[in-house]
């Protein structure tokens, strides 16, 4: 009976141990714990908000720098150096953790229809956009810095673009703190652009 037989007949928990040493699964350690955002204000559960979709809101995927492309913190080091965050790792990529906080923040504020564009089906009279400029740590002052430009776009009106930033210092560069402060910042400039969006 050949080796692979052996281990064949000893069944899958076996096979897996066997192939331990000469399969990766994985690489790198996985990360103590991921970063996301929780919204301040919620919409209940079993709220029910209805309306044509023409009246409804759109909250679109903001778009980012390639420094935030991705699910780490980045950290300004300097005038131009980047690096990033050890151990900070967000569940998701900043610019789709912040349009949920948005759509959410929105819709339990305004008390509005906030839909996706996919359900909206392009019938939608309001659409909020803009670019997520800045989502992290400035190194040298301990800061937390969100900046988001945004553009609102209605039917028949002027197009709008607005400028929203809030900054929070942190005692220290760390995952815990700067997440922590990220989503603080974070809350305080969808705060804002709920005011602004109506």
């Amino acid at each position: 009976m050949t080796k692979l037989r052996k281990i064949t007949s000893l069944g899958p928990l076996a096979i897996l141990v066997a192939l331990g040493g000469c399969v990766s699964f994985g690489g790198a350690e996985p990360p103590p714990f991921l970063l996301s955002l929780s919204s301040d204000l919620q919409v209940d559960a079993g709220a029910v908000r209805a309306g044509p979709r023409a009246g409804a809101l759109v909250v679109q995927l903001p778009s980012t720098p390639q420094k935030l492309n991705n699910v780490r913190v980045p950290v300004q080091t300097g005038s131009t150096g980047i690096a990033y965050l050890k151990e900070a790792t967000w569940v998701d990529k900043p610019a789709r953790l912040f349009q949920a906080l948005l759509a959410e923040t929105i819709a339990a504020k305004n008390d509005r229809l906030v839909l996706t564009a996919v359900q909206a089906q392009g019938k939608a009279e309001t659409y909020l956009s803009g670019q997520l400029v800045n989502f992290g740590l400035d190194g040298p002052s301990l800061t937390v810095i969100v900046t988001y430009d945004a553009v609102k776009v209605r039917q028949d009106q002027p197009v709008e673009k607005r400028r929203f930033e809030v900054r929070e210092s942190v005692f220290a560069a760390e995952a815990g703190p700067v997440g922590e402060a990220l989503n603080k910042a974070a809350n305080k400039v969808v705060l804002e652009v709920a005011d602004w969006v109506g």
